[in-house]
């Protein structure tokens, strides 16, 4: 992915400066971890730079071993012609440590030297090769390629072709540069498909489903399987290397090296058997193994319905009150509005009529009131006023009053600005029999709330 290319660039540059440093191991290591992000063909070319120097140093290194080996011989015979001292002894067992150690490094050296030697002896024919060169050509997300299949392939037909694939480029089986390369590529591919959930995250993102870059978290896929599970210790995820997925697949023992045992089907429950379902995460030193056990899951779900069934059972509650409380009117007739009414008459407002209270005129259309359930009650109470005319008036009195205190109140203030206006800003030279008359001039709607005893 392009997404990737930043990070295998950086692997890259650690790679060249743990080169440079002589650090070779740490060097070819970074250098894979960026093929594996992105494959650019400065990677290859600085890994088989550093594989080349790799070996040679390893050659370098069983030489100065042998001239450490001559040397302590040498010692030794020092040591013998030094006996006839005093203090021989002493000296003789402290040299006799020190060859003892001389010698265990030579054999370490040996050892080293002929594993490297047995390294490049592995035999690889133009076949080995060309499918070397053929997985390493694609890039390392586009698995379909990688194992030669097709889209819309079945499962039997992902199993066939990784172990076709698996036994040509299984580094016992094929020496040929950048085979163990390949066999991971391969690996990581079958892990992919083979498992329905990565599978059809795979098709709908194009990436690896368990990087941290591509559309699908690795965390959502299942809990971390530990070696705890197993009767390791607790808390240190295993690692299952593409060499023990082989070894499984075809029947190798079918437990990982590090010792954790899986159950039911030839990979201990994931996409071909029962129990627990193993994910993997590609990455350098092989792939990091998780486990998910279906019987927890399937618990799971229930608790959290429970949860959030808890959390909304308040709205219920409000809603259910609301639509109690609305229930009323939703059932309810719709009330008829009161008549209209006018306090002067004219040709609409033709029937005069006065409260049974204040004893206010007003005015009322002759049809519109006739045919209003007002008057049906004064026929029915032989004209004597009834709860729907009561409130009728009511509203009709209210009306009048308040029209009344306002103009009462615009009357009073008009006064009082008259007779400011009079008296000045000290009451120099003020007229004050003037003022008197002002005070006593009567406000006509004040006078008619004194009559009906509502102002004093």
């Amino acid at each position: 992915m392009e997404s990737n290319k930043d990070e295998a660039l950086k692997c890259l540059a650690i790679a060249q400066k743990h080169r440079s440093a002589g650090n070779y191991a740490s060097a070819k290591r970074f250098c894979q971890k960026s093929l594996t992000l992105f494959s650019t063909s400065e990677a290859v070319k600085l890994l088989e730079i550093i594989e080349v120097e790799y070996r040679e140093a390893e050659s370098s290194g069983a030489a100065s071993s042998s001239q450490t080996a001559a040397g302590s011989s040498s010692a030794e015979g020092r040591t013998s012609a030094a006996e006839t001292h005093p203090s021989a002894a002493g000296a003789r067992q402290r040299h006799t440590g020190e060859s003892s150690k001389a010698e265990g490094k030579a054999k370490l050296n040996g050892n080293a030297t002929s594993a490297a030697g047995a390294q490049k002896k592995r035999d690889y024919t133009p076949e080995n090769v060309a499918v070397v060169e053929r997985v390493r050509k694609c890039k390392v997300t586009e698995y379909y390629e990688i194992l030669s299949l097709k889209r819309d392939c079945d499962e039997a037909d992902i199993k066939k072709a990784y172990r076709k694939l698996a036994l040509a480029l299984h580094p016992d089986k094929n020496g040929a540069p950048g085979a163990d390369e390949a066999f991971k590529m391969v690996s990581k591919a079958f892990q992919v498909l083979s498992d329905p959930q990565k599978r059809a995250a795979y098709d709908q993102h194009g990436s690896d489903p368990e990087s941290r870059f591509s559309g699908m978290s690795s965390g959502r896929a299942s809990p971390a399987f530990s070696r705890g599970s197993f009767g390791g210790g607790g808390g240190f995820e295993s690692e299952l290397s593409p060499e023990d997925l082989f070894n499984m697949f075809f029947g190798g023992g079918g437990m990982p090296m590090n010792g954790a045992s899986f159950g039911g089907g030839p990979f201990g429950g994931g996409p071909f058997g029962g129990g627990p379902m193993f994910t993997a995460t590609f990455g350098p030193g092989g792939f990091r193994t998780t486990r998910m056990r279906t019987n927890a899951r399937q618990e799971q779900p229930p608790a959290e319905s429970r949860s959030i069934w808890i959390q909304l059972l308040p709205l219920f509650l409000l809603f259910a009150f609301s639509l109690l409380n609305a229930l009323p009117n939703l059932f309810a007739s719709t009330p008829t509005p009161d008549p209209h009414f006018s306090f002067q008459p004219s040709t609409r407002y033709n029937v005069e009529r006065t409260t049974n209270d204040l004893h206010v005129k007003y005015h009322v259309n002759a049809a519109e009131f006739s045919g209003h359930p007002i008057a049906a009650e004064l026929a029915r109470n032989e004209n004597q006023p009834g709860p729907q005319l009561r409130k009728f008036e009511t509203n009709i009195e209210r009306a009048y009053t308040q029209d009344l205190f306002a103009q009462c109140q615009r009357g009073l203030d008009r006064k009082q600005r008259r007779k400011d206006q009079e008296v000045g800003l000290f009451g120099i030279g003020t007229d004050w029999e003037k003022v008197r008359k002002i005070d006593e001039e009567p406000v006509e709607s004040c006078e008619k709330l004194k009559t009906m005893g509502l102002l004093k």
